[in-house]
Parts: C-alpha cells; sequence; structure tokens
C-alpha cells in the first residue's frame, strides 16, 4: 500500500516545478522514439489546455468579486502604485523592444495565411472594442473570456457585495475558495498536459522545432527583448522602489511562476500559481488578492515586446524608414494593445495589425505577419506568458516591502522621538 501511495504523494504534494521538467523531458523522448504514439497523447495536452481556458474566466470573475466584497474598511491594498508599475513596466518593454529592433532588425519571408482572423484596425477601434467589452454581458463574458468584462463585473459585483451581511460575503469566500481548489487540482495536472503537450508539438513536422529554423534570428530578438525586461528592467524598478538587491526576489519569481506560465501559456490560468507565491513571500493578502487577477490582464510587458518585434519585423521588411518619434509613438500604441490583449494563448497575436496600421501597411500584409507570429508561437507565447505573470508578483512584493520599509521608518523615528 505504502509503494503505491509513495507516487501519489509525489504527484500531489511533490514540486510542481520538477514535475513539469519530468513531463517535458518524457515529452520529447516520446517524440523522438515513436512519432505516431506522440501525436496520440497529444489528446492529454488538448484536455489540459480545454481545462484551462474553462476555468480561467470563472476564477478571475470570482475572486475579484471576492477580494473585493471582503475588503474591510480602512485597509491599505497599495494598488495605485502598483497599478502604476503595470503601465510603467508595459511602456518602457516596449521602447526595449525598439531598441532592440534597431540594432537587430529582422525580415521576414512573408506567406499569405489562410487563417480566418478579423483583427481591429486602428488604436480607435482597440479603445472603443474596450470599452465595449467593459459593458459586455457577463455571461457572455464568461463564455467569451473576455477578461476586461469580467474585471469590470467582478469589481462592480464586489462592491455592491461590500454592503451584504456577514454570511453572504462567507458564502462569496467559500465560493472563491471552492473555484481556486478546482484551479490548482487542474494545475496539478500540468506535467501530464505538458508531456502531451510537448509530445505533440515536437512530432508534427509543421509545427515542430525544425519549423523554427527560418525565423530563429527573429526569435533571439523576441526572447532577448524579453530577458532584458526580466533581468534589467524589472530589477531596476524593483532596485529604485526597495533599495535592495532585486536579484533574489526576481529570480524567485522567474523560477516559481514563470516556469508554470511558460508551460501554460495563460496569465490567468497562472493566477493561482502568483497567489500561492505571494503568499509564500509573507505578501499583504489584501493586496494581491486584488493586484493579481488585475495583473493577469493589464500588466502584458511580453505582448508589448511581441507586438513592437513584430511589427518593426514587417516594417524593415517593407523598407519603410522608422524615425525616433515614430518608434516611440509605436511604443505607445503596442502598449496600449498589450494591455488590451487577451489573457490566453496567443491573445497578443492578433493586436499587431494595429500596429502595423500605423505604417500604412495593408491588413493583408499584416496578416501575414500574424501567421509567422503563430508559427513561432510554441516559444514566443510561452516566453512572453512567463515574463507577464512572473512581472505581477515582482511588482506586488516591490509595493508591499517598499511600504513595509516606510512602516519600519516611521516606527523606528517615532521611537527616537519618544527617547
Amino acid at each position: 500500500m505504502s509503494t503505491l501511495n509513495r507516487p501519489m504523494r509525489f504527484f500531489f504534494r511533490g514540486s510542481l516545478v520538477t514535475q513539469i521538467i519530468i513531463g517535458l523531458i518524457a515529452g520529447i523522448i516520446l517524440s523522438l522514439l515513436s512519432p505516431s504514439a506522440a501525436q496520440a497523447v497529444g489528446l492529454l495536452g488538448s484536455l489540459f489546455v480545454g481545462a484551462l481556458k474553462s476555468v480561467a474566466p470563472i476564477l478571475v470573475f470570482i475572486l475579484v468579486a471576492s477580494s473585493i466584497a471582503n475588503h474591510k474598511q480602512g485597509q491599505k491594498t497599495n494598488m495605485k502604485p502598483i497599478i502604476v508599475l503595470y503601465l510603467i513596466g508595459t511602456l518602457a518593454a516596449a521602447l526595449i523592444a525598439v531598441l532592440g529592433s534597431f540594432m537587430f532588425p529582422s525580415s521576414l519571408i512573408l506567406a499569405t495565411s489562410d487563417a480566418s482572423i478579423a483583427p481591429p484596425g486602428s488604436v480607435v477601434e482597440v479603445l472603443r472594442a474596450v470599452l465595449f467589452k467593459m459593458v459586455d454581458n457577463p455571461v457572455r463574458a464568461l463564455m467569451d473570456a473576455n477578461y476586461i468584462g469580467l474585471l469590470v463585473w467582478g469589481i462592480a459585483l464586489g462592491v455592491a457585495l461590500r454592503h451584504a451581511s456577514d454570511t453572504t460575503k462567507i458564502v462569496v469566500s467559500d465560493l472563491s475558495y471552492g473555484i481556486t481548489f478546482i484551479v490548482r487540482l487542474v494545475i496539478r495536472f500540468a506535467p501530464i498536459g505538458i508531456f502531451g503537450l510537448v509530445s505533440a508539438t515536437l512530432s508534427d513536422p509543421e509545427t515542430g522545432f525544425s519549423a523554427f529554423s527560418g525565423y530563429a534570428h527573429l526569435l533571439v530578438v523576441l526572447i532577448g527583448c524579453m530577458a532584458v525586461v526580466a533581468l534589467v528592467l524589472n530589477p531596476l524598478i524593483v532596485f529604485f522602489i526597495t533599495r535592495q538587491n532585486p536579484y533574489p526576489l526576481v529570480l524567485t519569481c522567474l523560477r516559481d511562476s514563470g516556469i508554470p506560465a511558460f508551460f501554460t501559456r495563460s496569465s490567468a490560468a497562472n493566477i493561482p500559481v502568483n497567489m500561492t507565491l505571494c503568499k509564500k513571500l509573507n505578501l499583504k493578502e489584501e493586496t494581491y488578492s486584488v493586484a493579481v487577477p488585475l495583473g493577469s490582464a493589464i500588466n502584458m510587458a511580453g505582448a508589448a515586446v511581441t507586438i513592437t518585434v513584430l511589427t518593426l519585423a514587417a516594417v524593415y521588411t517593407l523598407g519603410i524608414q522608422v524615425d525616433i518619434p515614430t518608434a516611440v509613438l509605436l511604443s505607445v500604441i503596442a502598449s496600449i494593445c498589450a494591455c488590451g490583449a487577451s489573457g490566453v494563448a496567443g491573445g497578443s497575436l492578433l493586436l499587431i495589425p494595429v500596429a502595423c496600421s500605423m505604417f500604412g501597411i495593408p491588413n493583408e500584409i499584416a496578416m501575414q505577419v500574424v501567421a509567422v507570429g503563430f508559427i513561432i508561437g510554441v516559444l514566443q507565447d510561452s516566453v512572453e506568458t512567463a515574463i507577464n505573470s512572473s512581472t505581477d508578483v515582482v511588482f506586488i512584493a516591490a509595493v508591499c516591502k517598499a511600504e513595509e520599509q516606510k512602516e519600519a521608518a516611521a516606527i523606528a523615528a517615532s521611537v527616537t522621538e519618544k527617547d
């Protein structure tokens, strides 16, 4: 009996990162030994992704509503500086992407895409779409994974329930706990899902790593810019706020949040992982319970990098000259688009035509760039999501630690005055 229980204990209580690495290695081995069997087990990956997509929208809605409904009067959430960091980080990431594209310009072999995708045509259309998403029918928002609408309805319901009875608040809190438990259970099956996804992807000649050879330079620029965001930009922001060595915090977030997000490829599905990490870092629950779901929807540094780099790759391919003011404007547009990107796999790619439109690039060519994005999406989207999700916790922790330092300094000053 103990022999049977040991693997079960490892599966449900062991390190998720270790299990994910095992699933990854097993998927690579199976794809090399038996491509047909690897394609068959791809069903496991599809089931895992389907479960994530199904539960993530209701998770965001319930968590936001519950955290606001149970927020006590007078609690300090520090949301304003966190939101400011979200916006600054996204814009700075776009500027880094512009600089990287200027230093290492990429060219594309554009091919016609047969995908039936209807992207927005202008920045005004993006803003209009965002406004309509905010007032979308809540049931339809759940069905369509409209996270902007879910955030608005979740906030509205949470504010309304703040005046409800304590019993009602307990019910909402219990519902939040139940949904979170289901998501955590789904994520425990991530190693099995990743095993299926990796096996099917690498055994398919159309989507395997062999298909990336023609886009190696573009991938290097994309991943390089995201690495600069994660290892240079974020540490600088943390140091500026806390005046402490930022790398222990940054590396912890990349390990505990970035690695799971790399494989799930969904910022929304990684919310429970970030919640657990915030608790592990001893951050204030009244802060991270609101900031984590919000960050999964608007803190999109990786998406800003993707939109900027792929747009400039199209610009260089077509021989269009770009000056510095235009590049800065592109960064702003990419940041706005990134904040409106979906929190699920591939959500940033559909907004590339918006950035292309400012250079007069026709929609047919812009859609070819989107097709290129889908081709390299196996790596690009995974790294993008890892940066987006881990940065949420980095910024939340930085603000919380800075607040703790202020409180400690105030106490010390008070003691000094008394002496």
